[in-house]
């Protein structure tokens, strides 16, 4: 699977723009995807002028969905900042 290959593959033909990330049929996450393309040749100006893109999976319930890049929820693997103790 390439995700970043220049020419969308075929099964993302049938994709669903997902209002949430994750499966709009089963609710699975982005990490659950079978497969995934990202559509970098055609970004979108956003807030701020931050660039984003279409990300594209096929969900292992056989549905293929779309969102945003921008909509993506924070990394897990990123630790995130402590609020300072009271």
């Amino acid at each position: 699977m390439d995700a970043f290959q220049s020419t969308p593959p075929e099964w993302t033909e049938t994709a669903i723009h997902a209002l949430e990330f994750c499966c709009p049929s089963c609710r699975a996450s982005s990490q659950k995807a079978q497969r995934v393309w990202i559509n970098r040749r055609a970004p979108v100006m956003g807030e701020y002028y931050h660039r984003k893109w279409q990300e594209f999976y096929q969900c292992e319930c056989g549905k293929v969905w779309w969102a945003w890049s921008s909509d993506r929820p924070p990394s897990e693997l990123i630790p995130r900042e402590k609020p300072p103790s009271v």
